[in-house]
């Protein structure tokens, strides 16, 4: 039952998230004629290409459920079955709101939407991973490749949209294509903000419970720690320190614990620049 909850609630936060990414194509996006990267990009750029030489209107979901088909099945065979039917919602669901949604202008000025557009693009895709699901196309290949190296590869797709961007440019103007990676530049760091699966974080707790402790970081994180033994130098009384690593995410749920289990453990949060090791994260499922 619990399971059934949890699932459902993670169906609405994805639906959510497709609707605000659809109202963000039909507006922002729309007003500014931008680009966005990734294979939503990829969707426009071809419907805009067969509308200008071909005189041919292809609907919006017909290129964006095409392109999303081969990573879609890679992603349900290697990172989870729950997590690719969700992402196919959130495909199908974004596709059909982008066709069915009125459009409309907030604004027109192109840096603004660029900007807020940016800002909406990478909290609508953020709203998708943290139910445990992609908005698909590129999303799906940055997962898979983030759940087989631990590291975040947002930035480097990124750098794949500049480049989807520069053929846009070609084609249609290079101050549409500038203004797009604007765009883009701003999701991806919203998505960097808001999203810290694939970042982490090193914690040194000095407490003296330290089995209650390490029980807690093993059932919240599934990661062990490492326990040395020291002198106070205030009082000169022997203390226990854990040394740990977990993902950024599971920092806040974590210290709640820690701090319910041991209300006078002292607790330093340091960001991990780099690991190198056996670091297993959890499966998505």
């Amino acid at each position: 039952m619990r399971d059934n909850v949890r699932l459902f609630l993670r169906f609405l936060l994805v639906t959510a998230g497709a609707a605000v990414m659809a109202l963000n194509l039909n507006t922002f996006v729309s007003t500014a004629g931008l680009l966005p990267g990734g294979f939503t990009g990829i969707s426009l750029l071809l419907q805009e290409v067969f509308s200008k030489f071909f005189k041919i209107h292809v609907p919006f979901t017909v290129f964006y459920w095409g392109l999303n088909i081969v990573p879609a099945l890679i992603c349900f065979r290697f990172v989870g079955k729950r997590f690719t039917l969700l992402s196919i919602w959130a495909i199908i669901a974004s596709g059909l709101f982008t066709d069915l949604f009125p459009g409309f202008q907030m604004t027109d000025d192109i840096m603004l939407c660029s900007i807020f557009g940016g800002i909406v693009n990478g909290f609508a895709i953020s709203l998708c991973l943290l139910a445990g699901a992609t908005s698909g196309g590129t999303d799906f290949i940055s997962i898979y490749v983030s759940e087989k190296t631990g590291h975040s590869i947002w930035n480097h797709i990124l750098v794949f949209n500049v480049i989807i961007l520069g053929i846009f440019g070609l084609l249609f103007g290079w101050s549409r294509a500038l203004y797009s990676i604007v765009f883009q530049f701003v999701s991806t760091q919203i998505l960097n903000f808001l999203y810290k699966r694939y970042q982490k974080s090193t914690l040194l707790i000095i407490t003296d419970y330290p089995a209650q402790i390490i029980q807690v970081i093993r059932e919240i994180t599934g990661h062990d720690a490492t326990l040395f033994t020291g002198n106070g130098c205030y009082q000169g009384t022997e203390r226990k320190m854990l040394y740990t690593v977990i993902s950024s995410d599971e920092e806040d749920k974590l210290l709640r614990s820690i701090k319910k289990t041991d209300p006078c453990a002292f607790v330093n949060i340091l960001q991990t620049k780099m690991l190198k090791g056996n670091f297993i994260m959890k499966k998505q499922d």
